[in-house]
């Protein structure tokens, strides 16, 4: 099977894009939310236009941000508290939309807007991630990229909208693969900060990388490295500190501490085995970095987080009511 260090990362971090919900509207309009509960949030816009406000705690940088929405365009809010979306004629008074009663009627009508909305739900790596390297509010724009994103809203909208045998599931894949190419577009031509994302996305560094994540337990010389690179060993240590924000063999083992993580909450594994096929030389030297790096003993990591995994939070990661989609709504 085709891999690469990208995929391996969004693995680690269990991203999925879960659907919540959707409406249609014509004339002015004006949709509020001002208690955003998750930390990244989306926005898109399937037909039509909206200009979308959002703003976020104070001292969180982009406290208040205007978008203009294009047919396609998706918006990524990021640790926002509150939004509001317009559409239509801005001299009109604008009515609210109460998308809990509203009246469906056909998406396609002429002169319709049609948004779709979601979260990205993460793990707590996952967070520490993407968090760090998405900007407070983020503009995608269908307009200005390769990537299909009108024509993966069209498929989503599609199975939301007919209620057809199965649509749930489609749903939930056509989430995660709208949420895989918001993250494209964004990493593809953002100044992003030093690490993990940016060290993944650099191509001067993509061999030796990809040396590491194909064999996290072999004993990396930075002289391998470099040499994969096509760079002498200073250059390459220098960038690579430049890029990711630490030292190659220091990334190295982070990433060992990330599979040790995923190994531990989903198998049974003896910790010396484990220990063995990330590179230690003993089961003590690897419980001593684990410990060291996440802060407690790997045993007793397994049983928290599997303890915190059977617990009620579970249900919230996976959608408040347990469905893909909280209904694609209309007002008229």
């Amino acid at each position: 099977m085709l891999s690469d260090p990208m995929s391996e990362v969004f693995d680690l971090i269990e991203i999925r894009g879960l659907m919540t919900g959707g409406f249609t509207a014509r004339g002015a309009w004006v949709a509020r939310d001002r208690r955003l509960t998750h930390r990244l949030k989306f926005i898109a816009v399937a037909r039509g236009r909206a200009r979308l406000t959002a703003g976020g705690p104070e001292g969180t940088g982009g406290a208040c941000r205007q978008l203009d929405l294009e047919p396609g365009d998706v918006a990524i809010l990021n640790n926002r508290t509150w939004l509001e979306v317009r559409g239509g004629p801005e001299d009109e008074d604008p009515y609210e939309i109460d998308v809990e009663g509203a009246t469906a009627f056909p998406v396609d009508e002429a002169g319709t807007d049609t948004l779709l909305g979601g979260h990205i739900v993460l793990n707590a790596i996952g967070e520490a991630l993407l968090l760090h390297a998405l900007p407070p509010v983020g503009h995608v724009r269908a307009a200005t990229t390769t990537v299909p994103l009108r024509a993966r809203l069209d498929q989503l909208l599609d199975e939301v909208a007919c209620d057809r045998v199965g649509s749930a599931f489609a749903i939930r894949q056509h989430g995660q693969l709208l949420v895989l190419d918001m993250l494209r577009v964004h990493l593809g031509r953002a100044a992003l900060p030093p690490g993990r994302l940016r060290v993944l996305t650099d191509e001067r560094l993509h061999a030796a990388v990809a040396l590491m994540h194909g064999e996290p337990g072999r004993a990396w010389k930075l002289e391998t490295l470099a040499r994969a690179a096509s760079m002498s060993r200073t250059a390459f240590a220098t960038r690579f500190r430049e890029v990711a924000g630490t030292p190659p063999l220091t990334y190295l083992h982070q990433w060992r501490m990330l599979l040790a993580q995923r190994a531990l909450r989903e198998g049974d594994g003896h910790i010396g085995a484990l220990a063995a096929e990330l590179g230690y030389s003993s089961e003590s030297a690897f419980s001593t970095a684990f410990r060291r790096e996440v802060g407690e003993p790997p045993l007793r990591y397994r049983k928290r987080v599997r303890e915190e995994g059977a617990g009620p939070g579970r249900r919230d990661r996976q959608g408040r009511d347990g469905s893909a989609t909280g209904g694609l709504r209309g007002v008229s």
